[in-house]
């Protein structure tokens, strides 16, 4: 009798083992917050705009040696953490509605900063990152017209080899940081100079920069989405 129970024991033993949809031999999945791993966390959060290893995409690379040389872990961490209202940036950590937990956000920056190169500036110092003065849009004007007006045009509308930097759009979608960052680092994947490629010999000082910032961010419509003054729509008082 008790050999007979005994078989019987290891017989349900034996099927419970292989039955359908259960999980093979092997490591467990691990949970989504157990992920410390910086490429898969990298991959799956900040690729589709910052391009593949940092290289640039939709958004600024990440990589660039510019960037990191004048960036600190705080703000890398507080922007990939809390992301930067009004603009397409969102937040990462689940303090902002996110997914990722205090660690992985710390990860993420570690790994970022192990893409800095400062041989890459060749004993150069770029800008600040953060405005040391208010810039001012009337010298901007003028600042735009030696540095920028080259590749973008007389207006900022676009040229033969770069294009608007005064749509509506696009200024309603980036913060005035960004467009400090994008004038001092320029976008190297597009073949965009830096604050000391754009007139050969002639770097852009940190003041210069605050002005066509300025000067920039007085383009941006007060209401984005809005129909443009001129167009049909708006003369008429809208669609009908």
């Amino acid at each position: 009798m008790a050999v007979a129970l005994f078989g019987l024991l290891a017989l349900a033993t034996t099927g419970c083992s292989s039955l359908p949809g259960r999980p093979g031999p092997g490591p467990e999945v691990p949970r989504p917050d157990e992920i410390l791993d910086f490429n898969t966390l990298y991959a799956q959060n900040c690729s589709a705009c910052h391009g593949a290893e940092g290289k640039g995409g939709a958004a600024l690379a990440l990589a660039d040696p510019v960037y990191l040389a004048i960036v600190d872990d705080a703000t890398l961490r507080k922007v990939t953490a809390e992301g930067v209202a009004g603009t397409t940036m969102p937040g990462f950590a689940r303090s902002a509605g996110g997914l990722l937990t205090d660690r992985q956000i710390d990860v993420l920056v570690e790994g970022m900063r192990r893409w800095a190169k400062p041989e890459a500036l060749q004993g150069a110092t770029p800008p600040p990152y953060k405005a040391e003065s208010p810039g001012d849009a009337q010298r901007g004007t003028e600042v735009y017209t030696t540095f920028c007006a080259s590749c973008h045009g007389p207006a900022g509308k676009g040229g033969q080899k770069a294009s608007s930097v005064v749509d509506g759009s696009y200024l309603a979608l980036v913060s005035d940081q960004y467009l400090r960052t994008i004038v001092i680092c320029g976008r190297p994947e597009l073949n965009a100079p830096d604050w000391q490629g754009n007139v050969q010999g002639r770097p852009m000082t940190a003041q210069e920069v605050s002005d066509v910032v300025a000067w920039l961010a007085a383009q941006r419509p007060q209401f984005p989405g809005q129909p443009y003054p001129g167009t049909a729509s708006a003369q008429s008082g809208g669609a009908q």
